[in-house]
C-alpha cells in the first residue's frame, strides 16, 4: 500500500506516511504512536537481558516457605468454598496414564519458552509495525508478575503438606523442570502466583488469533492456552486461581500498551514507516 496524500491549506498535495495509515482503510490512525521498524540486534539483546533480569529478580525473592504453605492452604480452602477444587482429582487421573503425564511434563518444561519465542519471531518478521506494542504487553505482564511473587509467596500444590498431590516430575524422572529434581535449588519454589505459563500462553494465543490469516492457526492459538491450563493443573504446579492471576497480569499488560500507543496493539499498521 502506498502513501496516502492529503491536500494542504495552500491547495498542494502532501504525502501522509503510511506508518500512520490503517491498512483497513484510507483514513489516518489517530492517537497512536508511529510504529518503527524493530532492530534485530536490539531485540535479541533486549529479550536476553530482560529474561535474565526477570529470572534474577524472581529467584531473589525470599523463599518464605512457611508463609507460602499457609497461602497454599488458604487458596485450597477458598477453592473448596467456590466448588472448583478439583486439581487433585485431575492430577491423580492424568498421572495414572504414564505416556500422557510424561508428555505434559515436557510440555510444561519446554513450550512455555519455545512458543513464546516463536510468536515473537513471527511478529518481528510478519508484523513489524505491531511488534513493539505487542512485545510491550508481554514485558509489562511479566514485570507485574514479579510484584505478585514478592507480595504473595505461594507454594504449588505439589509442595503442600499433606495435600495428596503427586509431583509428576519427581515420580516420572523427566528432565527440564526448574521446580523439581536436581534443578530445584536454582529456582524459587514459592512463586506460583501468578502463573506466567498462563500469562504467556494467553498472550501467544490472543496474538495468533488476532493476526493469523488461516483459520486453523487461529484455532490453534485458542487451544494453546486452554491446553496449558490443563497441563499446569495436571502436573500440580498451579491452582486454578494462579491461572486467574496470570490472566489479570496480562490484562494489565494490555492496559499499559493501550495507554502508551493509544489503542490495542493489533490495530496498528502491519508495516512501520519504510516497511
Amino acid at each position: 500500500m502506498g502513501d496516502t496524500t492529503v491536500t494542504t491549506t495552500e491547495g498542494r498535495e502532501a504525502a501522509l506516511p503510511r506508518s500512520v495509515t490503517d491498512e483497513r482503510g484510507p483514513g489516518p490512525l489517530r492517537g497512536l504512536r508511529t510504529p518503527r521498524r524493530p532492530r534485530l540486534w536490539f531485540e535479541i539483546l533486549l529479550i536476553a537481558v530482560s529474561y535474565w533480569t526477570y529470572s534474577l529478580v524472581r529467584n531473589a525473592v525470599p523463599e518464605q516457605r512457611a508463609e507460602a504453605l499457609r497461602n497454599a492452604d488458604r487458596i485450597w480452602e477458598l477453592e473448596h468454598r467456590l466448588g472448583i477444587a478439583v486439581e487433585e482429582s485431575v492430577n491423580h487421573a492424568v498421572n495414572s496414564v504414564t505416556w500422557l503425564i510424561v508428555g505434559m511434563n515436557y510440555y510444561y518444561a519446554t513450550l512455555h519458552f519455545v512458543v513464546t519465542l516463536g510468536v515473537l519471531v513471527w511478529l518481528y518478521r510478519s508484523h513489524p509495525g505491531r511488534y513493539a506494542a505487542t512485545r510491550l504487553v508481554l514485558f509489562a505482564t511479566t514485570a507485574v508478575a514479579l510484584l505478585g511473587y514478592y507480595l504473595y509467596p505461594l507454594a504449588p500444590p505439589r509442595l503442600m503438606t499433606g495435600g495428596g498431590f503427586v509431583d509428576t516430575v519427581m515420580v516420572h524422572q523427566t528432565w527440564g523442570s526448574m521446580a523439581s529434581g536436581d534443578l530445584k535449588n536454582m529456582s524459587n519454589q514459592y512463586a506460583a502466583m501468578p502463573s506466567m505459563h498462563i500469562g504467556w500462553s494467553l498472550w501467544c494465543g490472543l496474538t495468533i488469533f488476532a493476526l493469523a490469516r488461516v483459520p486453523w492457526a487461529r484455532v490453534l492459538g485458542l487451544l494453546y492456552p486452554a491446553a496449558t491450563l490443563v497441563v499446569i493443573v495436571a502436573t500440580a504446579n498451579h491452582f486454578w486461581l494462579d491461572a486467574v492471576g496470570g490472566a489479570l497480569c496480562l490484562a494489565f499488560g494490555y492496559g499499559v500498551a493501550w495507554a502508551w500507543y493509544g489503542g490495542i496493539p493489533y490495530g496498528l499498521p502491519r508495516r512501520p514507516s519504510g516497511g
